[in-house]
């Protein structure tokens, strides 16, 4: 049981890594190429990753000072990403 949660522990971390990595890639492509949206994939990445970088929350941090509607989107991107992560690794038994 107490493997089985470390286990768990480790494969949500190891998938908000993986996401939130991507979404920086993707945002630097985007930078350069005019299909991707560039600025918002990396706001994505940030987000993900502030739960995990503390360079990465301090950078989401100042983007909110200085860019007041940036947060507000971050936030909102926080909620809703939120909600699908409970949805996604709901435990089974909770049903």
């Amino acid at each position: 049981m107490l493997q089985t949660a470390i286990m768990n522990r480790i494969a949500k971390r190891a998938l908000v890594l993986i996401v939130g990595w991507v979404f920086i890639a993707l945002g630097i492509i985007g930078l350069f190429l005019p299909v991707l949206q560039g600025v918002f994939f990396l706001i994505i990445g940030l987000v993900i990753l502030s739960s995990e970088y503390v360079w990465a929350h301090r950078l989401l941090q100042k983007l909110r000072e200085r860019f007041p509607a940036v947060g507000r989107k971050a936030d909102q991107a926080r909620e809703k990403a939120s909600a699908w992560w409970r949805r996604l690794f709901r435990h089974p038994d909770s049903d």
